[in-house]
């Protein structure tokens, strides 16, 4: 905190892209931590923030990752009969990092928009708070790490490396995907975008959505002889069985442009084989 303190004194900041978290498998084993990561490490930057418009007179931009661990849908016959979810909906984590993600969105709303709103001089210049809310997200650059959704990322690496892998959800298992590629370009698209565009404060973003045993058959094509089994981990399970299959994002396609440039067969074939195999080649 003092070191960001410092910074912020000794330089004009006008975007905080925040992407620092404790992931969602790691923040269970450790919640409290966790908590103190990804909530109070928000709260701080927030106050940073806050204190650059406050001195600039021109609000700063915060870029917040969220994640669909926002969402707690109660059961798999109610997730299998629901529409794509819109942003306000189904919001029950039932993990710590997904309270964390859905309190952190609030508290950017409340910095945007409700500051010390009962201060006798309540300040006139708010942060100008941003936020998409990822799907599993894959890299051809970096090793999964921690989040309940690598077990597609995992199953890739793995046959890359010829390595056996035990997926830990079942073969129907559904959820959204994007490449990092893809959700970086997100994150500068959003913070491009004119602020009069904005609708909302938090926007869905996907490109596709795939079963578990279909990842699997992806994965096959390039590596034919990888050797991947299906081990379901229950508690693990249950807790990707409350994220969605899939969700609406038409809000960020319309306020600023938002459209993926890797749809499913061009992910697996211009991005991650290539560049997976050749990182272990």
């Amino acid at each position: 905190e003092q070191l960001m303190q410092r910074l912020v004194t000794e330089y004009e900041v006008t975007t905080l892209f925040h992407l620092a978290a404790l992931l969602s498998t790691r923040a269970e084993y450790s919640p409290d931590i966790a908590h103190e990561v990804n909530v109070t490490g928000t709260l701080h930057l927030l106050k940073l923030a806050h204190q650059q418009s406050s001195w600039s007179g021109r609000r700063t931009k915060f870029i917040f990752p969220s994640s669909i661990a926002a969402y707690g849908i109660q059961t798999l016959e109610e997730k299998a009969a629901l529409s794509p979810l819109k942003e306000w909906e189904q919001l029950a984590p039932t993990t710590m990092y997904g309270c964390n993600k859905v309190y952190c969105e609030h508290l950017g709303r409340y910095y945007a928009q409700h500051y010390q709103q009962l201060a006798a001089r309540p300040s006139g210049v708010g942060v100008d708070f941003r936020s998409v809310r990822f799907p599993g997200l894959i890299s051809a650059e970096t090793i999964p790490s921690g989040g309940t959704s690598d077990f597609g990322p995992e199953m890739l690496h793995a046959a890359a490396k010829g390595e056996p892998y035990a997926c830990f959800v079942r073969p129907d298992t559904t959820i959204p995907f994007m490449t990092m590629s893809d959700a970086v370009r997100a994150l500068l698209m959003l913070h491009r975008a004119p602020e009069e565009r904005l609708k909302q404060r938090v926007y869905n973003i996907t490109s596709f959505s795939i079963s578990a045993d279909e990842f699997r058959l992806e994965v096959l094509k390039a590596f034919p002889g990888a050797e991947i089994s299906f081990d379901p981990h229950a508690q693990r399970q249950a807790i990707v069985d409350t994220w969605p299959r899939t969700v609406d994002d038409e809000p960020a396609r319309r306020d600023w442009g938002w459209q993926p440039e890797h749809p499913v067969e061009v992910a697996f074939a211009e991005y991650l084989v290539p560049r997976i195999a050749a990182r272990y080649g």
